[in-house]
């Protein structure tokens, strides 16, 4: 089973069996889909899914577009976004809460870096984003660097972000009978060493090979919150009294070393008498 697929299918109609396979196949609980080449008036319904879309296309043709369907075995909502990028999102509930992005950046649309960053400012934590970047970039494997590939390097370090891409290929250029990577999956970070990253061995008539995102095995959403002093409930009477800073602290032939011995002189003090939350992950809200 995978979590998520991300593909680029060059035509959602034309495509529907393959999708309906891949399904099948990997029962995944979302699957991200780029260039649908869908008209508002076509219906994506397939059996089981909800069909979050953005559709470009117009009366005279098809181009672009992006969808996302998310099996109804999970609880999930779409997302609104404001932005004028082809991109649309929900929120899952897999385990825990989590957000899904699909967006689609045309070869020769230019896509301003300002509203890249607010697309990822409208995302819940933590999220994934999945789709067709059309960005050459050394960091996911291909042997150039173009202006797409530096504007999404520069997305993911603004953000923080994590690269789950391992340099495998892709896309297939049929033309030159060459392979690249341009299609990405990119995570907040919390969700990094939860996830595996592979990439399917069939196009299934597309030029896109599918994006396949797992859980790794022994993985645990959900894991103990980071524990954090109370300082509003403090005892700094006893703080004071037991955080003991001498000259001799720092007489060390190391200032590594009395670093150390302070900053342990100072952290067992605060844990004698300044109380802590709970590691009890909270309660997660229903989408």
């Amino acid at each position: 089973m995978s979590f998520c697929i991300s593909w680029n299918c060059r035509g959602y109609r034309s495509r529907i069996d393959d999708i309906k396979s891949m399904i099948n196949k990997y029962q995944p609980v979302c699957i991200g889909l780029q260039e649908t080449f869908l008209k508002s008036t076509v219906s994506t319904k397939v059996r089981g899914y909800n069909c979050t879309r953005k559709d470009v296309a117009t009366e005279i043709s098809s181009s672009g577009g992006v969808c996302i369907l998310t099996s109804n075995l999970y609880p999930s909502n779409a997302l609104s976004l404001h932005t004028f990028l082809q991109a649309v999102a929900v929120q899952v509930h897999f385990k825990s809460l989590r957000t899904v992005c699909n967006i689609y950046l045309p070869p020769h649309d230019t896509a301003s870096q300002y509203d890249l960053n607010q697309l990822m400012n409208q995302l819940p934590v933590p999220f994934i984003l999945i789709g067709d970047f059309n960005g050459h970039s050394t960091l996911w494997g291909n042997n150039d660097t173009n202006s797409r590939g530096r504007q999404i390097e520069q997305l993911i370090s603004d953000h923080c972000l994590c690269l789950l891409n391992n340099n495998q290929k892709t896309y297939f250029h049929e033309p030159s009978r060459t392979f690249h990577s341009l299609d990405l999956a990119i995570c907040f970070p919390s969700l990094y060493p939860l996830l595996t990253f592979d990439v399917g061995s069939d196009l299934c008539g597309s030029d896109h090979f599918p994006l396949l995102l797992s859980y790794a095995e022994n993985s645990v959403c959900v894991t103990e919150r980071p524990r954090s002093y109370i300082f509003q409930r403090a005892d700094w009477s006893k703080f004071s009294e037991l955080a003991e800073i001498t000259d001799t602290m720092v007489q060390t032939a190391s200032i590594n070393d009395a670093v150390q011995i302070f900053t342990e002189s100072i952290l067992r003090a605060a844990d004698a008498s300044i109380p802590k939350s709970s590691s009890r992950p909270r309660r997660l809200r229903k989408p």
